[in-house]
């Protein structure tokens, strides 16, 4: 697999007009100039998030397959490593769950303690 060309946030965010709009999802960058016409939700949506972040928006949407395969057509790069965001994994996800449940826990019986001890 070919090595993707690094871009800063502060590159990509010179491309943020409609003749030359990029925009990064999931730490790739995104040449989308071309796609604008071809967008199913419109060219504005793309505008907006011109030389931006899209990652949230575009998860948000849930898009489909066959737009995920689509989207490599547009790739011409990533963001460099030192600026980029981290996704959260389901492991992320089960300690924080476990993190909270913990404390929830703890709590309880901290309380439940306290009144045993008043009587």
């Amino acid at each position: 697999m070919a090595t993707l060309k690094q871009f800063s946030y502060a590159e990509v965010e010179k491309h943020n007009t409609p003749e030359n709009l990029w925009m990064v999802i999931d730490n790739k960058v995104y040449d989308v100039t071309k796609f604008q016409n071809e967008h199913p939700g419109g060219e504005e949506v793309l505008i907006e998030h011109a030389g931006k972040d899209a990652t949230n928006e575009f998860n948000d949407v849930g898009h489909s397959t066959d737009a995920k395969e689509q989207m490599k057509q547009f790739v011409v790069g990533e963001i460099i490593e030192a600026e980029r965001k981290k996704k959260a994994t389901n492991q992320d996800c089960q300690k924080a769950v476990i993190i909270v449940g913990s404390a929830f826990a703890l709590g309880l019986g901290l309380v439940l303690l306290y009144k045993a001890l008043r009587k």
